[in-house]
């Protein structure tokens, strides 16, 4: 039984990435369909489309060969708009090198959109 269906969509993208696949099927929900948004957005993978199986659905992820590692955070860390510095290197390996994934209350983004926009939020996962 899942209990955080983004920790097994980002385990399963980042396990089919590292054994050289072309493609994965990752469960499906609001918030995974706007994790891929984001990360398709990034250019980290390629597009993903849903698929309908009666019950909840999948996503089939297209990858585009891209990612080194990508991880959801548990516990959702809150933060301000002026501390994503300090969650960068705490979970990032270089200063602009991947992203934070970001909730905010107007969406999920990544730190640097959030940023931009003024917004703090809480953190879902990281990708590099």
């Amino acid at each position: 039984m899942r209990h955080d269906i983004l920790v097994d969509v980002l385990y399963s993208v980042d396990n089919a990435e590292k054994s050289g696949k072309k493609s994965c099927v990752v469960p499906a929900s609001d918030t995974v369909k706007n994790v891929l948004l984001v990360m398709q957005k990034a250019g980290y993978i390629g597009g993903f489309e849903f698929i309908d199986d009666g019950k909840s659905g999948t996503f089939s992820v297209s990858l585009a060969g891209k990612i080194n590692k990508s991880r959801a955070v548990r516990p959702r860390f809150a933060v301000k708009k002026n501390e994503y510095e300090k969650w960068e290197t705490r979970f990032l390996p270089a200063k602009d090198f991947g992203m934070l994934i970001v909730s905010t209350p107007r969406g999920v983004m990544s730190q640097k959109e959030a940023q931009k926009k003024g917004l703090g939020g809480r953190i879902v996962g990281y990708i590099y």
